[in-house]
């Protein structure tokens, strides 16, 4: 069963009857900020053109607030229009090439991280976690690249916090003695 997130115009002048998940769009924002960025990043290869993604799609929530019906579904909402925004730079793109004799390479930044380097530790980090069993995968997974808090993890798995951080750390311990990743450091 699907839910419907926004109405047409013609229904958007009846008063809503159900309670928000967020008051406001500003708490929203506030809230959800971090895990949209995220969603941003994956998107483009750029931190600033991700950063102009997200308030681009922020901004379109924020003209549609109105009309969206389930403030619970707005994740997907957010996430749909920065989806259909990439898409549209995308198909806009201006493509210019000029012609010369030598390819232009960039210039070596001193004490900067190769990417491929970092692409190889990002690669290794999730091979470990995968190895982890899964309860230990969804609390790490959930505390470190959710960015819940201990309490939030804890709520979402339904267990105690005392629970979530003794499984967190265990997990830590092993994925410190993993030998892919102490070759990787």
């Amino acid at each position: 069963m699907t839910t419907l997130v926004c109405t047409s115009a013609s229904t958007a002048a009846e008063p809503a009857t159900q309670t928000l998940a967020y008051p406001s769009f500003s708490s929203y924002v506030k809230a959800r900020q971090p895990v949209l960025l995220r969603t941003a990043r994956s998107l483009t290869a750029n931190p600033c053109d991700a950063e102009d993604l997200l308030q681009t799609a922020l901004t379109k929530t924020y003209v549609a607030w109105e009309r969206i019906e389930d403030h619970r579904a707005l994740d997907g909402y957010v996430r749909r229009a920065l989806l259909n925004t990439r898409t549209s730079q995308w198909r806009k793109r201006k493509v210019d090439e000029f012609v010369c004799e030598e390819l232009p390479e960039p210039e070596p930044v001193p004490g900067g991280d190769d990417p491929a380097e970092h692409q190889a530790l990002h690669d290794a980090m999730w091979r470990a976690i995968t190895k982890l069993p899964a309860r230990q995968r969804a609390m790490v997974v959930l505390r470190y690249y959710e960015d819940l808090s201990e309490a939030q993890t804890a709520e979402v798995l339904g267990v105690s916090v005392g629970t979530v951080k003794s499984a967190v750390s265990r997990a830590l311990g092993k994925l410190r003695e993993d030998p892919e990743l102490g070759l990787v450091r």
